[in-house]
């Protein structure tokens, strides 16, 4: 069974991290280009955030079970500062209201770039 978590774990890394980095691209063309700004934008970006809450405990309950190696400290740092950095993203969605879709798609592209670095840190 523990196998198949951290498997899961690791696969659903790629959801989050091509996710988050597709939602970022498609706001900033949506900022650029009206065509590209529809309400499935806003799904899909909300989908790949709540996708980082779930990759995240996953990875609190197998940290919680002790059945990870030691040294991940860097791993679950990168993992929580994405919980974070979304917080932040939508705690200014009111104040750069004029610029929201370069708000979102600058986001989306740092979560995928915290992404690929907790990936890089994690297990092997």
């Amino acid at each position: 069974m523990l196998a198949s978590v951290a498997g899961f774990h690791r696969g659903f890394a790629w959801v989050v991290i091509v996710g988050n980095g597709l939602a970022g691209l498609w706001a900033l063309a949506a900022g650029r280009w009206s065509a590209w700004r529809r309400r499935s934008l806003w799904r899909f970006t909300a989908a790949v955030q709540l996708a980082v809450f779930v990759q995240v405990g996953i990875g609190v309950s197998m940290v919680a079970g002790k059945k990870v190696p030691e040294n991940l400290n860097f791993h679950m740092f990168y993992g929580f500062v994405t919980l974070a950095s979304i917080g932040i993203i939508y705690s200014y969605r009111q104040q750069l209201r004029d610029k929201l879709y370069l708000l979102y798609g600058l986001g989306g592209l740092f979560l995928m770039g915290l992404g690929i670095r907790a990936w890089q840190v994690g297990p092997r």
